[in-house]
């Protein structure tokens, strides 16, 4: 009696110069980033051009790299052992950002809890207080910087509050896209998910109109001491994220519009409702304790 080996293909893709590519166009943002922050007083130089240029970089890498993967799935390459290591893969990454989220949430918990009182004298530090500013006091937000300029910390009454409610709608909408997708219902899916990538970017919208107002009214920008800093880290990279996750679901509209995925096989799509539904969870924390707190 004989037993049958089964052995399944796994696909090995051939070299691809995408990584390259994205890893120039992080190396651009990185160091448009840096240079950018270190000329915003002297209000010249070409940071903000090669931030630009990094995040082109990006997108491009982004639109190139989905096109390659999708004509793999399309052309029936990808096995069951190939779907489960996406599934592990994307779960690392999910994790790998929560990680890096965790470094800016620590970071505002040490200044906010720890250094802030510290300084004030709280502790075995008692004469602190007598070196720093004579206007130095250990509250949270710290909205007077040594030379004593002073800024308005941002309330979360108003722009902060309706994009927390329009980042929550957009979860439930993309909730019923999946299960529209997964009962095969193509309009319902269609709908739902245009209306998701509507309610991303009016939040990216939102976010532009609240940097605006607290630069130009209220007086906090990123030279505002450690809560301007904060502030900024935290939101910014959270909006980049929205940004990323924005492309993400315009890439899977337009496989939708062109009929791919089956309630069976909808991996990529589901990959993108993680990514969305960590974003959101990312901001209620965020909103939570650096708005309301």
């Amino acid at each position: 009696m004989t037993t049958e080996n089964k052995h399944e293909n796994y696909y090995v893709p051939e070299q691809s110069a995408w990584p390259i590519i994205g890893a120039i166009g992080l190396f651009l943002i990185a160091f448009g980033a840096g240079s950018y922050v270190s000329e915003l007083n002297s209000q010249q130089g070409s940071g903000g051009i090669i931030l630009l240029a990094g995040i082109a970089v990006i997108i491009f890498m982004i639109f190139g790299w989905f096109r390659a993967v999708i004509a793999e799935s399309m052309a029936g390459l990808y096995s069951k052992q190939m779907d489960r290591s996406f599934r592990q893969g994307m779960s690392w990454f999910i994790f790998s950002e929560v990680m890096f989220f965790a470094a800016f949430f620590g970071a505002l918990f040490y200044a906010r809890m720890i250094a802030v009182p510290w300084l004030g004298g709280a502790s075995n530090n008692a004469m602190t207080n007598e070196v720093l500013w004579p206007t130095f006091e250990a509250v949270w937000p710290l909205v007077t910087t040594p030379d004593g300029t002073t800024t308005q910390a941002m309330g979360w009454m108003g722009l902060p509050l309706y994009n927390t409610l329009i980042l929550l709608t957009s979860s439930v909408t993309l909730h019923f896209a999946h299960v529209g997708l997964e009962n095969n219902k193509r309009k319902a899916l269609t709908v739902w998910l245009g209306l998701t990538i509507l309610l991303g970017i009016a939040f990216l919208a939102l976010q532009v109109e609240e940097y605006m107002h607290a630069y130009q009214e209220m007086g906090l920008t990123l030279d505002a001491g450690i809560y301007g800093n904060t502030f900024f880290l935290l939101t910014g990279f959270h909006g980049m994220h929205v940004t990323l996750g924005t492309v993400f679901l315009i890439v899977l509209f337009f496989r939708v519009l062109e009929g791919h995925f089956t309630p069976e096989k909808h991996f990529a799509f589901q990959a993108g409702a993680w990514y969305w539904h960590f974003v959101d969870v990312v901001w209620l924390c965020l909103f939570i304790f650096v708005y309301v707190l």
